[in-house]
Formats: C-alpha cells, structure tokens, sequence
C-alpha cells in the first residue's frame, strides 16, 4: 500500500478457501431439504385445495351454461303426435308445450287399423 500510485476500489472474483466451500456446500443441502419439504406440502394442499374446488367449479360451469343458453337439457317423458293432414310429427312435454316438430317420415304416414283423426273430444 505504502509504494502504490493510488488505492481504488475495484470489483472482482474472490475465490473460497477450501473450508468456505465445504461450508457452502452444507447450507446449500440444508436449503435443498427445506425447499423439497416446502415444496411436498404445497403439493398436499394443492391437491386439498383442487378436491375443494372442482365440484364448485363444475356447477359454475353447469350455472354458466344455462345462462348462456337460457334453458337446460333434461329427458322427461314426451309424448308424440303424428298430424296426418299436415303430414308432421309433434312432441309435447308433459306441460302441453310443443318442444319439437318435424315433418313425418314414411313409415309414421302408413296407417294402421288403430289409427284414427283423434281431436282429442272423442270418448
């Protein structure tokens, strides 16, 4: 110090003494093993946390649907009316509302001896 021109601060890359090393390499499995406990718990309170959540998901979803589409899909019994004059098929729920309508194929036209012009008044 006493025969240089001038003391600066410089940065640079200082290598460990063997004992440092040893040392770091102990802190370094010390960490390894807490992040590996850490990281198994998380994965037991993920998996709680995703049993919690999946159902309440699938129902927002089921909720979601229905708003969206302003209705819901369901099988109910339906009873089915063949309208020969119009040559069209009709479904009624069990309210009495229409639900679908099509026209007639062949083989629901061909009459058979049970087969009368219902109106619905006859006894």
């Amino acid at each position: 110090m006493d025969n240089c021109d001038k003391v600066e601060d410089k940065g640079y890359m200082k290598r460990f003494t063997p004992e440092q090393l040893s040392q770091m390499k102990e802190e370094l499995s010390e960490t390894a093993i807490k992040i590996n406990d850490i990281e198994e718990r998380k994965k037991e309170v993920m998996a709680e946390f995703k049993e919690k959540l999946d159902p309440l998901t699938k129902e927002k979803q089921r909720i979601l649907t229905g708003l969206k589409n302003k209705a819901e899909h369901v099988t109910e019994q339906c009873y089915k009316f063949v309208d020969m004059e119009t040559r069209e098929v009709g479904y009624y729920n069990q309210d009495g509302e229409l639900i679908e309508s099509r026209p007639a194929y062949a083989d629901e036209l061909q009459g058979t001896i049970f087969q009368m012009k219902r109106t619905g008044t006859e006894e």
